[in-house]
């Protein structure tokens, strides 16, 4: 139960007995004459009564218009004050005859003015989105509008697991009776998780100088997580002291509920200042549909008219839900022609469509929220993070495509007090609060980089391009939210970079070289491209002479040629006795072996042949040799019929010496390169702004080669690679960077950034969504030397065919050893008696030599 103040009570006494002389109304007469009476009481001196106010008037407008019905609206302020509610409740009844009763935005005039409206069978429809269940038993004719955001908890239990927190202190406001119920709610929360609340602090009697007081209490304590559930007034005065007290500096985390958060939109931006890094979490309603549109639209109009001091106009949770609850007892009354009790039976099963989503009561309450936005305070503004929802996690988006995580990080990098480079403690703050001014070069030549255009439709400019993709994906990194606006820039690069030390622009984005003199005017990321500056010229088709013996590599042909001879020479033993051809003088046994070697393997024909061994030497022979030279043939064939290119310049001191013309991309410092580092002649380089123009003058030889970036090289070569080549060296060039001005603290952040993108995949992702395949198929064919042919490939059918002559010849000698041995005792045989017999001879000649020189000594003597 509540506290209700004393003096309600004797009001409620002095009510209840004029209520008591009332009778019960019927809508006889509204109903005959199709008039339908609202009556609607809040506080119009804030902004959620203001807004709710208008919100409820565009209702009945629209209900009128499209059902042609005539609802009337009577609404009263009753400046938060409950007493004022009572009166206007009874005036509203008495005077108006109101069939309905709306508003009611805190516990205390939703509890009294719903006793009103009980007693006299009035539905009354509170726009509060916490009215306890008890309240709802005793009062019969109540309504909850609204539906209740007490799953918010939950999603903040979500955040503390997500970032690794286990402790937090609860800072909340009794702004009424209903503000307490959130604890019940964020103890069931914290029940099943390893979340701890370590301190209550209530701020419902104090003052800024208290708020000092408590800050003081609980700065002394280690717990650094705050969870700020209060009024968006009483929040503001509890930054601006948590500032003054250096609690909004890196370490502590500061996390509003929907009561805040909600609010934000009405916020002066200078109060923001007070709140940086702040993280909130507030109600969701879909802002896309036609529907709300309309309706926004409208109500900025009227609004505007209406409340000239506010300046912010767009609708808020409480405008929207303020026009649902209207339309849908506008819609009770009028299609259900009832009134009292029978209203009360038709609302609770009555479902809509309303602008804030799908509305569905149970138990006179709508259907819990169960998705919440976070958002994120940085200097004067507040961004949307992404979306948390019951039972699914955290998101980007609220939708059918929606990826759902665990992970708060997932969202991006937050930007938490101090601005920290991790959650929640860091060290580097960026300088500025401001949205970065980024300039983007318009003349790039390779638009797949960068490419700004007009869009005639839309009234603006448009950027894209691998370097705007990459530029978003790194600020989605950061380790805070970064704000930024494109702006496109119509120079040359150089020119573009001094606009940064010029204070024009903030960063640069594009395709953008590191060069060591642009760093007078601003410093760069780490390069997200190759480095290098490459000469890109013309090629020529070239076959070398020798070209038919690259089929094969050296040691297949070594052991091909050695194989046949072993080959050969196991056919011409077997067969040299029964061939007259194979036999003669050793000179010619030589050359008819060697002309066995080479025409045996293409001469098939086996019946000329008379031993079994030498036919099966020569089956494996053949069937080696016919497969060994069809992969040849084949080899050869695709050899031939491909064209290898080489390039018509090799150097870059040929083209020099030819006094040769050379191209370059218009506004980057290349031609700067080629002049002052490189030695061309000014006149000798000229400059192009489209690929398209590389080629038409490069086929017209107006240049004999272009000099490009390593990144543009790629994009070139992937689209001309059969006409054109890279020669020479690959010239020093610092490689494409995002440039800052000088000092800037988020030059650091910016890289590591960058280097998270690259590490994780994201880079190549990226490239490959944006640039395509760097690739050529057919240049890497004719680049790449020729697949030869090697021993790896054929070893089993040289091991075929030498295995089988090497076993043919061994049952050869087998088979004739005897006989050559035989043959070899003949021999001998026969050289012992040929050497005998001439050993006779020479005795016979030696005795008759004796004997004819014995009488002529007889003479002599």
């Amino acid at each position: 139960m509540t506290n209700i103040p004393r003096s309600t009570i004797l009001l409620f006494g002095t009510y209840l007995f004029l209520l008591n002389l009332l009778e019960v109304r019927t809508q006889i007469g509204n109903t005959i004459s199709g008039t339908y009476i609202i009556g609607a009481t809040m506080d119009m001196t804030s902004r959620v009564g203001k807004e709710a106010r208008v919100a409820m008037e565009i209702a009945v407008e629209d209900f009128n218009t499209k059902t042609q019905t005539n609802m009337t609206l009577y609404t009263r302020n009753s400046k938060g004050k409950v007493v004022q509610a009572i009166q206007d409740a009874i005036n509203l009844i008495n005077t108006y005859k109101v069939e309905a009763i709306l508003g009611l935005q805190n516990l205390e005039e939703v509890l009294s003015v719903g006793e009103i409206g009980s007693n006299a069978q009035i539905p009354t429809l509170s726009l509060l989105d916490s009215v306890p269940q008890w309240a709802l038993d005793r009062l019969p004719f109540l309504v909850q509008a609204s539906p209740s955001q007490v799953a918010q908890m939950k999603a903040f239990v979500a955040i503390m697991e997500s970032c690794g927190w286990n402790q937090f202190t609860l800072i909340y406001e009794d702004i009424n009776s209903a503000s307490i119920q959130v604890i019940p709610h964020l103890m069931e929360a914290i029940k099943e998780s390893s979340v701890q609340m370590s301190n209550i602090i209530n701020l419902s009697p104090l003052t800024s100088s208290s708020f000092l007081e408590q800050l003081e209490r609980i700065k002394s304590q280690q717990c650094r997580v705050f969870l700020v559930h209060t009024s968006l007034e009483t929040g503001i005065s509890l930054f601006q002291s948590a500032q003054n007290m250096s609690m909004m500096e890196s370490g502590y985390v500061w996390i509003t509920t929907n009561l805040i958060t909600d609010l934000l939109h009405t916020a002066n931006p200078s109060t923001f200042l007070t709140m940086e890094g702040v993280v909130g979490l507030g109600s969701f309603f879909p802002d896309r549909g036609s529907w709300f549109l309309d309706f926004s639209t409208k109500f900025q109009t009227k609004f505007k008219i209406e409340q000239p001091e506010e300046e912010n106009n767009m609708p808020g949770i409480f405008a929207v839900q303020a026009y649902d609850a209207t339309w849908i007892a506008a819609l009770t009354l009028s299609e259900k022609n009832t009134s009292g009790q029978n209203f009360m039976d038709a609302v609770s099963s009555q479902s809509f469509a309303g602008i804030s989503g799908e509305v569905r009561f149970i138990n006179r309450k709508p259907a819990a929220s169960h998705v919440f936005h976070i958002i994120n305070v940085v200097g004067k503004y507040y961004g949307q993070l992404g979306f948390w929802s019951e039972g699914l996690g955290f998101s980007e988006v609220v939708n059918d495509r929606a990826t759902y995580n665990n992970s708060l990080q997932n969202l991006g990098h937050i930007f938490w007090p101090g601005r920290p480079l991790h959650t929640p403690t860091g060290g580097v703050v960026p300088s500025t609060v401001n949205p970065l001014r980024v300039g983007v070069p318009v003349m790039a030549m390779f638009k797949k980089f960068v490419e700004v255009k007009y869009d005639n439709r839309l009234h603006k400019y448009t950027y894209t391009g691998y370097s705007i993709e990459l530029f978003k994906e790194t600020v989605r990194r950061l380790p805070y939210y970064v704000p930024y606006e494109f702006h496109h820039f119509n120079g040359t690069y150089d020119s573009l970079v001094e606009q940064v030390y010029l204070k024009n622009f903030d960063a640069v984005v594009g395709d953008v070289s590191v060069v060591s003199w642009r760093y007078q005017y601003a410093e760069f990321t780490h390069p997200y491209t190759e480095t290098g500056l490459v000469m890109i010229v013309p090629v020529s088709p070239y076959h070398g002479q020798w070209l038919f013996v690259k089929p094969f590599t050296l040691g297949m042909w070594a052991l091909t040629i050695i194989v046949n001879i072993y080959c050969g020479f196991v056919v011409w033993l077997i067969e040299r006795n029964n061939s007259p051809e194979l036999q003669g003088s050793s000179l010619n046994q030589t050359g008819v072996l060697f002309c066995l070697v080479f025409t045996r393997m293409f001469y098939t024909n086996v019946e000329n042949v008379n031993s079994n061994l030498t036919r099966v030497t020569t089956v494996a022979w053949l069937f080696a040799a016919i497969i060994i030279g069809q992969c040849y043939t084949a080899s050869l064939t695709s050899m031939l019929t491909v064209r290898r290119l080489i390039p018509k310049v090799t150097d870059c001191e040929t083209l020099k010496n030819s006094n040769a013309i050379v191209g370059y991309d218009k506004g980057s410092q290349v031609g700067s390169y080629l002049v002052d580092v490189l030695g061309f002649k000014h006149e000798n380089i000229r400059s192009f702004t489209s690929p398209e123009e590389y080629v038409h003058a490069l086929g017209n030889k107006e240049i004999a080669a272009v000099f490009l970036a390593a990144p543009y090289a790629k994009l070139f070569l992937s689209k001309y690679c059969k006409r054109f080549t890279t020669a020479g060296t690959t010239y020093a060039e610092g490689g494409f960077a995002f440039a800052f001005s000088k000092g800037s603290p988020m030059l650091p952040d910016f890289t590591k950034a960058l280097l998270n993108v690259s590490e994780s995949g994201t880079l190549r992702e990226i490239e490959k969504r944006m640039l395509g395949s760097e690739h050529c198929v057919d240049q890497e064919a004719i680049q790449d030397e020729y697949e030869r042919l090697g021993l790896g490939s054929f070893w089993s059918l040289f091991l075929l065919a030498g295995g089988t002559s090497t076993v043919a010849l061994a049952i050869y000698v087998i088979q004739n050893l005897c006989q050559l041995e035989r043959s070899l005792v003949t021999i001998i045989s026969d050289a012992r008696k040929f050497c005998v017999h001439r050993r006779k001879r020479l005795s016979r000649k030696v005795s008759d030599v004796e004997s004819a020189e014995s009488p002529n000594a007889q003479e002599i003597t």
